[in-house]
């Protein structure tokens, strides 16, 4: 039996709690949390967010697939089924039954076309997901 995807009531097309929360927090990693949340927001017309846990949330509708959150020398973009998702790249850290993490830190290289098909593919999941039952 599949185990029920985690769901949130209250998404939007474009949370202005979310343009405030990435206002608030400025510098280099701020710049590092706007730049992939705006990565996650373009995945596709049906993306919805809401700010969850005190951190920004990209949904599918109402299941999250992505999110970034600043912490005091880096940025994680995080996923929520990340555990599932194909890494080649090895970005992905972690050890929950279902999340993962990749870890951004100023001033350090970022495979970048690496983490956008993290992504893509996480969106690509929970899009089959939701989906498929």
């Amino acid at each position: 039996m599949k185990p029920d995807l985690l769901r949130f009531n209250g998404t939007v097309e474009r949370d202005p709690a979310i343009d405030a929360w990435l206002k608030d927090h400025g510098g280099e990693l701020g710049t590092i949390a706007r730049e992939w949340f705006e990565v996650m927001r373009k995945c596709g017309d049906e993306v919805r967010e809401i700010l969850h846990d005190g951190c920004p949330v990209a949904c599918l509708g109402d299941a999250p697939f992505g999110y970034v959150n600043v912490f005091t020398s880096h940025v994680n973009v995080g996923f929520f089924q990340g555990a599932a998702l194909p890494d080649p790249a090895h970005l992905l850290q972690g050890a929950g039954k279902f999340m993962r993490h990749v870890k951004l830190r100023p001033g350090t290289d970022t495979d970048a076309a690496s983490l956008r098909r993290l992504i893509e593919t996480a969106y690509s999941d929970i899009k089959a997901r939701v989906e498929n039952g």
